[in-house]
């Protein structure tokens, strides 16, 4: 069961609409710490598990890639030192 601390918010434009959401990360973290996958939602609506595969940003909903990039980078910005 993940833990609810570990939930963060996001908010972000991109080509004119903002979005606001939160992201719940996994338990399972990788050899770095990182979380392995992320259930984010955008806007009230469920955006997908997020996870990065060779340094790419998937998820396992149909979602344009570059809004995909740009909420990567949001969880990266969460997680940077």
């Amino acid at each position: 069961m993940p833990s609810e601390n570990n939930i963060f918010d996001i908010a972000f434009e991109l080509d004119g609409t903002k979005y606001k959401g939160w992201v719940n990360p996994s338990d399972k973290v990788n050899d770095s710490g990182m979380p392995t996958s992320f259930h984010v939602v955008l806007n009230e609506i469920s955006f997908g598990h997020l996870s990065r595969n060779n340094e790419e940003w998937t998820v396992n909903e149909d979602r344009p890639e570059g809004l995909i990039k740009h909420v990567g980078k949001e969880i990266e910005k969460h997680y940077a030192v």
